[in-house]
C-alpha cells in the first residue's frame, strides 16, 4: 500500500467528518466532534504504538466516520437497544471506511481487514485489534470521560472504568495510568484498576 493512498484515505474520512453538525470547543475554536475525534484517534495511537500498519491508522481514523447519523436516541432505551446500535454502528463505520479504501484502489483483501478491527473482531486475540480497543479508551479516558463523570456518582463511574479497563491490555492500562487527568476522573480509575485487580 502506498503513502499517497493512505493519505487519500484519511483524507476522505477528514472530509465526510467534516459534515458533523455537532461542534466541539479546541484550542483551535470551534470544530465538527467526529472529525476532532479521528484526529485524536490518529494521535494517540501514534503516540500508544510505534509501528502501525495502514490498516490500523484507517481503523483509527475511520473509528466514528459520519457517527452523528445514526443518533442513539434512534434505538430503543435500554441495553438490548445500546447494544443495537452499537453493533450497527461498528457495521456503518466499516462498510463507509470500505467504500472510500475501494475509491483509493485497495483492493478487498486491505478492506475486509479493516473492517475487523472497526468491528472489533478478535478482541484479545487479535494484536492489532486489541491496539485498536486500547486507544480508544485512552481517547475515552484523556478526552470524554471527565465530562461523561460529572453527570454519575462515583460508584457508577467506578463500575463502568472497572469495564472499560477490561478491555484493555496491559500496556494499554500502563498508558491510561500515565495520562494527566482531572483529580476526580484520576482517582476513580485508579480505585477501578484497584478493584479490578483484587477480583
Amino acid at each position: 500500500m502506498t503513502r499517497d493512498r493512505l493519505q487519500q484515505v484519511l483524507d476522505a474520512i477528514d472530509r465526510a467528518n467534516a459534515r458533523d453538525p455537532n461542534q466541539v470547543m479546541t484550542g483551535d475554536g470551534t470544530r465538527p466532534a467526529e472529525q476532532v475525534y479521528g484526529e485524536r484517534m490518529t494521535s494517540a495511537l501514534e503516540g500508544f504504538s510505534k509501528a502501525t500498519s495502514d490498516h490500523l491508522q484507517i481503523a483509527a481514523r475511520a473509528q466514528h466516520i459520519e457517527r452523528w447519523l445514526h443518533p442513539r436516541d434512534h434505538y430503543p432505551a435500554g441495553r438490548v437497544g445500546y447494544l443495537k446500535w452499537r453493533t450497527e454502528l461498528r457495521s456503518y463505520h466499516a462498510r463507509r471506511a470500505g467504500e472510500l479504501m475501494d475509491a483509493a484502489g485497495y483492493g478487498e483483501a486491505d478492506i475486509d481487514r479493516v473492517r475487523t478491527l472497526i468491528e472489533k473482531k478478535g478482541i484479545k486475540r487479535d494484536a492489532e485489534v486489541q491496539t485498536l480497543e486500547d486507544v480508544v479508551c485512552l481517547v475515552f479516558l484523556e478526552h470524554y470521560a471527565g465530562d461523561f463523570i460529572a453527570k454519575h456518582d462515583d460508584d457508577k463511574v467506578s463500575d463502568i472504568l472497572r469495564k472499560t479497563a477490561r478491555k484493555m491490555s496491559p500496556e494499554g492500562i500502563a498508558a491510561a495510568t500515565e495520562l494527566t487527568l482531572p483529580e476526580r476522573l484520576g482517582r476513580l480509575l485508579a480505585d477501578g484498576l484497584t478493584a479490578d485487580d483484587n477480583g
